[in-house]
């Protein structure tokens, strides 16, 4: 009896789809962040820091979902770039604290413009933005739940 593989057949793998836009929106962001000669994973640590000001990096970790291996260099560049400085925590020395400075809050103003820009570039509705967003982060947290049973 011959094995039925339709469940091997890409166009039913979910995983796809969601790599595929991953991938293309990431490309699309690059022209907008070379003019501030950020990767796009340097932008999103922008962002944590435009909001929070200072975060410990196991959160930053978290929050990106991303292992300290990945972080260090990127932090390493982004303090070289004067957009950041990290320094050990007074209460813990294993943490390391990690501040927005002057001129990367110069970076905010220069870059809020790059959401709209990016809107301008997929073509979905606001609800379905909305939706797009939630159906995501759905499927990050049982991933992590997921996860967390293991």
């Amino acid at each position: 009896m011959a094995e039925n593989y339709d469940n091997l057949k890409l166009e039913n793998q979910l995983c796809f789809p969601l790599y595929a836009c991953a991938k293309e929106v990431t490309r699309r962001y690059k022209p907008f962040l070379s003019e501030f000669d950020l990767t796009y994973t340097q932008y999103i640590v922008m962002m944590v820091l435009w909001e929070r000001r200072e975060v410990n990096v196991k959160e930053l970790g978290d929050c990106l979902y991303l292992d300290s291996g990945t972080l260090t260099p990127l932090l390493k560049r982004l303090e070289q770039k004067g957009l950041l400085s990290r320094e050990r925590s007074r209460e813990d020395e294993r943490s390391l604290i990690v501040r927005i400075t002057e001129a990367g809050d110069q970076l905010r103003e220069r870059a809020a413009r790059i959401p709209g820009e990016m809107r301008g570039c997929i073509q979905l509705a606001p609800e379905e933005m909305r939706v797009l967003y939630t159906l995501l982060y759905k499927v990050l947290n049982s991933i992590e739940e997921s996860m967390e049973k293991e």
